[in-house]
């Protein structure tokens, strides 16, 4: 069985993590709440919180919790803690051949690292700033992006790495101007050509429960859900 944890945390990997009581604390030098969340790593309580609290407060980062799967007991002890959940999030994977046919059209897709300066500006455009290529920096398995180009431009870019023989996508963005085209699913199937050369066997990628764009288009390719996860959150007010 897939350990979507362990995949998520290699191929999007904070800048450190610490051990604090039963908490694996996340140092995600502003890379967002997938790389600086808290996570459980043994049984919880209420008294527990208090030490995670500090320690995140301590890094200067926002108090919030990553519920993975099975961690129904901690999820409990946070929400009547007050915590507020948000960002539920669907683990979406399939066999890597799935993906692999049919081919990108020519001059649609090409695999890139490090990213192009291009790359960074479709990403900054969308949000994704140097924090976040950073996050892509530190990823220590096989690695790349992929640059989508229609209407002879340069329009999207993703990130993808593997952990063990899964692929992992993140950050697919494509510019404002160039949506409904059809770039997201051709770069989508770029990036699991270029996983299955590298090995991998299944391909993964996450998407939040809003996203209801990205949730058509993955279960379109024919990605089934496999897990989900979300935050919990301190309100703003009790920080």
């Amino acid at each position: 069985m897939i350990d979507w944890g362990a995949v998520i945390d290699a191929t999007w990997p904070a800048a450190q993590t610490q051990a604090v009581g039963p908490w694996v604390i996340r140092h995600g030098a502003g890379g967002g709440n997938r790389v600086s969340a808290a996570t459980a790593s043994a049984p919880v309580t209420a008294d527990d919180l208090a030490m995670a609290e500090t320690a995140m407060r301590d890094l200067g980062q926002e108090i919030v919790f990553a519920l993975r799967p099975g961690d129904d007991a901690v999820d409990q002890v946070l929400a009547q803690a007050g915590y507020i959940r948000c960002d539920e999030t669907i683990i979406y994977a399939c066999p890597i051949r799935l993906l692999t046919a049919p081919k990108p059209p020519p001059v649609t897709a090409f695999t890139v690292w490090p990213p192009l300066a291009v790359q960074r500006d479709i990403w900054a455009d969308g949000g994704i700033g140097a924090a976040r290529l950073a996050v892509m920096d530190r990823a220590a398995g096989p690695k790349t992006t992929i640059l989508g180009r229609i209407d002879d431009r340069p329009a999207a870019t993703l990130f993808v790495a593997l952990h063990d023989a899964v692929a992992m996508l993140h950050a697919l963005d494509v510019a404002v101007a160039h949506r409904r085209k059809g770039l997201a699913a051709t770069l989508t199937r770029a990036a699991a050509i270029w996983a299955d050369g590298q090995g991998a066997q299944t391909f993964s990628l996450l998407a939040t429960v809003a996203n209801t764009g990205a949730n058509a288009l993955y279960q379109g390719l024919g990605m089934a859900q496999v897990g989900r996860y979300h935050y919990r959150a301190k309100p703003k007010d009790a920080t």
